[in-house]
């Protein structure tokens, strides 16, 4: 549950700023301004929902994952959090290099928080479903972005957590991998989990979720069933194909 939430950047922190004000010694007033990527959330995933995040590029739909997550910390407001929570937002993004496919479940396991002799019993299921084949005996470095993709969806999929967080995972790897992870988060959200899941795919929205929100400029901006939600927003945004993105392009990456 989140109340009040907001999470406040400071436009001076990005890398291009910090070394223009390093080589002038001063930033312009405009740069000094701070963005709000979230402003006065307040949201609440109940028990068995499948909520859909949309909105167009730099709307702040990841902000909101990676603060549910904990990864950022808000400027203001409250989150309450029942449960444990599994993340699929950067798939395989903390293997390291010199692990094999074992060494590294079990690591993102504890990084996950998942009891070790669960992980344990479950490496044969998860190497098996990541379909890695011979580079599972192999360090990491020797993986390919879909492989580590696919490695990472099975160990975060594996357990069943109380809230899962999705951030487009519904197009990892190929076609054939991408149907499997579909029918696997169907599963959980078959459990009776609460599902959050950022996408630009307005037809797996609909498909897959119960609900839906559309965030524009940090703000929830409409809450209803993804149908309604979605029909307005392709209006709105004059979408009348597959696509989903709207006319306005990204302010800053979120």
């Amino acid at each position: 549950m989140l109340r009040g939430v907001g999470v406040q950047y400071d436009m001076r922190l990005s890398r291009k700023r910090r070394l223009r004000g390093t080589l002038t010694g001063k930033y312009k007033d405009s740069e000094a301004k701070k963005f709000w990527a979230l402003r006065k959330v307040d949201l609440e995933v109940r028990h068995g929902e499948s909520l859909a995040v949309i909105g167009n590029n730099g709307a702040g739909k990841s902000t909101l994952l990676q603060t549910l997550a904990g990864i950022i910390t808000p400027d203001e407001g409250e989150i309450e959090v029942r449960g444990r929570i599994s993340t699929l937002l950067n798939l395989g993004a903390g293997f390291e290099d010199d692990l094999d496919a074992q060494e590294n479940i079990l690591l993102a396991g504890e990084y996950l928080g998942i009891p070790h002799n669960t992980i344990r019993r479950k490496l044969s299921e998860i190497i098996n479903f990541a379909d890695i084949g011979k580079f599972a005996d192999m360090p990491a470095r020797t993986y390919s972005s879909g492989m580590r993709a696919r490695l990472g969806f099975s160990v975060a999929t594996s357990v069943d957590p109380d809230v899962l967080l999705l951030d487009e995972v519904m197009a990892t790897g190929d076609a054939a991998f991408a149907e499997k992870s579909r029918t696997r988060v169907l599963e959980l959200m078959g459990r009776a989990r609460a599902i959050v899941f950022v996408t630009h795919d307005l037809e797996a929205a609909e498909k897959f979720c119960n609900r839906a929100i559309e965030i524009d400029r940090g703000e929830i901006i409409a809450s209803g069933s993804p149908a309604k939600v979605i029909a307005d927003y392709r209006k709105r945004n004059s979408i009348t194909g597959p696509s989903s993105l709207g006319k306005r392009g990204a302010r800053i990456a979120t």
